[in-house]
């Protein structure tokens, strides 16, 4: 996470550096308007050019040092920066790109102006070329010789795509009649993704992977395929959606069967609108990850989605009905219910989320400056230094570094919070921020105790945070069914991307498969166990 230095310093030296552009761009503007020649005209672009690199640069530098934080809590202001950041980068280098004398209307100001190296770096040498060769004159310009005699060759390469192209696959089943006892020989007919249908595992693959992870609705992508000349209505893209997911129901009830064998999970959720009648609710969406990586564990991750059409506490208690260990969630108090004495099987294990109890302070410290507040994300950023040193380590190891190093540095700032609230007011921001870790000591300090448990929830956040950004692309879930549909392909589109795996290459393949896969051998299908068909185009995501 950020700290409040960081914050300061690149604020300070951002507006420093936007005023310098400014300065820069209005004597540019001058500069333009008093010129009329071609070499003043250049001058005052190279100029431009130049103020623009720097910037460009320097946006480049904090986007760099911003994806480095693994700690950053998804609601706080650093991600927004990210975003606003990446932005403004891309309408700078547009700009830049516009302003480039090679692209310069005036001839003029192209022929006087001086060549950028860009150094970008070769095609990748896997793509397919096209050779182009230009044909050079017959005679010699210069002397109208015919004696012409090739010395070598420039060649300039460019990118292009080729647009996706369809098919009709015709599988044909030939028949044969015995000569012998006139009986009748065909081979059996293949299995297909969905029954009677007429689509083929990577036309779903795609409809599927267009739909859960670049959230584009059906309706736009029905327009989509209008205008390449394939007619798929929606109501027919519907039908292959709710096809293929009952047909990857039996992944999904392994991928819960393997999330719900941990003995430490991660869980949050996020809202879903749901169309109703003549309005929208607010459905939930709940996750729960499996991620034992942080402590040395070798199970693979996975994440277990499920739909409610409300946030009430019975559901997090029907979703974990009979597991037990440690969950580790932000203060809401639907989990609390797992908590308490008298659960059967046993009781959990709450832990809390720093990351949570670190961003109340946060925001009072960026925004009012308030130095009971720097202290105390000071105090906190040492905490999560700490820790980050021994991530990946083993469990063990892990407990044993808390003890020594973390557990006097936790203990110093819980005592310097007690005593700073009982100098102020319970209503002080401050102390109402200091309080959600105060009130919570037991869920925020028994990290210190099982070297398991994660210092965040962040987990959890980053499974959902893909659902959040598109919400804004699907605007809201057309019922009940479709909400649970969306938990089960969310489970299995995200698991795959936990496991490194693409998903639409596997969302093919398994689609393929999955009907002639016996059941005792459907978990070769889970992402951490896939082995796709030696086909070029299925392969596991670098």
């Amino acid at each position: 996470m950020w700290s409040t230095v960081f914050m300061t310093g690149d604020t300070d030296e951002m507006m420093a550096l936007r005023a310098a552009l400014a300065a820069v761009e209005a004597r540019v503007q001058v500069a333009e308007f008093r010129a009329s020649s071609a070499e003043t005209r250049a001058t005052a672009a190279e100029t431009r050019a130049i103020s623009a690199e720097a910037q460009i640069a320097h946006l480049k530098h904090l986007i760099a040092r911003m994806r480095q934080d693994r700690f950053g809590a998804s609601s706080e202001r650093g991600r927004r920066l990210l975003a606003q950041f990446e932005l403004e980068l891309e309408d700078l280098e547009t700009a830049y790109a516009e302003d480039a004398p090679e692209n310069a209307p005036d001839p003029a100001v192209l022929a006087t102006a001086p060549r950028r190296n860009h150094g970008r770096q070769p095609l990748r040498a896997d793509l397919p070329r096209e050779r182009v060769v230009i044909p050079v004159p017959t005679h010699c310009p210069c002397c109208g010789g015919e004696r012409l005699s090739k010395l070598g060759e420039s060649v300039t390469e460019t990118l292009e795509v080729i647009p996706r192209q369809f098919k009709v696959i015709q599988t044909v089943r030939e028949k044969f009649t015995c000569r012998d006892c006139e009986n009748i020989i065909q081979p059996p007919a293949p299995f297909h993704p969905i029954a009677r249908g007429r689509a083929g595992p990577k036309l779903l693959a795609g409809i599927l992977c267009d739909k859960f992870l670049q959230h584009l609705p059906l309706n736009r992508q029905s327009a989509a395929f209008a205008r390449e000349g394939i007619d798929l209505d929606t109501s027919t893209l519907a039908d292959w959606v709710g096809a293929c997911t009952a047909t990857l129901v039996p992944l999904t009830a392994l991928i819960r069967a393997h999330v719900l064998a941990a003995r430490r999970l991660h869980a949050d959720d996020t809202t879903v609108p749901v169309l109703a009648r003549g309005r929208t609710v607010t459905g939930r969406l709940w996750n729960y990850v499996r991620d034992d990586a942080p402590f040395g564990g070798l199970a693979p991750p996975a994440v277990w989605f499920r739909y409610s059409r409300d946030r009430k506490g019975e559901h997090p208690a029907d979703h974990l009905t009979g597991w037990i260990g440690i969950l580790q969630s932000d203060a809401y108090g639907g989990y609390t219910h797992l908590a308490k004495p008298g659960r059967q099987p046993a009781p959990v294990v709450p832990a809390g989320c720093w990351a949570h109890g670190r961003r109340g302070l946060f925001k009072i410290a960026e925004k009012d400056k308030a130095p009971f507040a720097i202290e105390a994300v000071r105090r906190i950023d040492a905490i999560f230094d700490a820790e980050r040193a021994i991530n990946g380590r083993s469990a063990a190891h892990r407990l044993e570094i808390r003890k020594e190093s973390i557990a006097p540095l936790v203990e110093e700032l819980l005592d310097w919070m007690r005593d700073t609230c009982r100098r102020m007011s319970s209503k002080n921001p401050i102390a109402q921020a200091m309080n959600y870790i105060l009130r919570r000591v037991d869920t925020f300090t028994v990290f210190l105790e099982d070297g398991r448990i994660c210092l965040t929830n962040n987990a959890a956040e980053r499974a959902i945070r893909g659902i959040a950004l598109g919400r804004k692309a699907w605007l809201f879930a057309g019922s009940d069914r479709g909400g649970e549909r969306a938990a089960a392909m969310y489970s299995l589109v995200v698991t795959c991307r936990l496991n490194e795996v693409d998903p639409q290459a596997w969302l093919a393949d398994v689609l393929a498969r999955i009907n002639d896969t016996p059941n005792p051998r459907l978990h070769e299908l889970l992402p951490w166990h896939w082995k796709p068909i030696a086909q070029g185009e299925n392969n596991v995501a670098a």
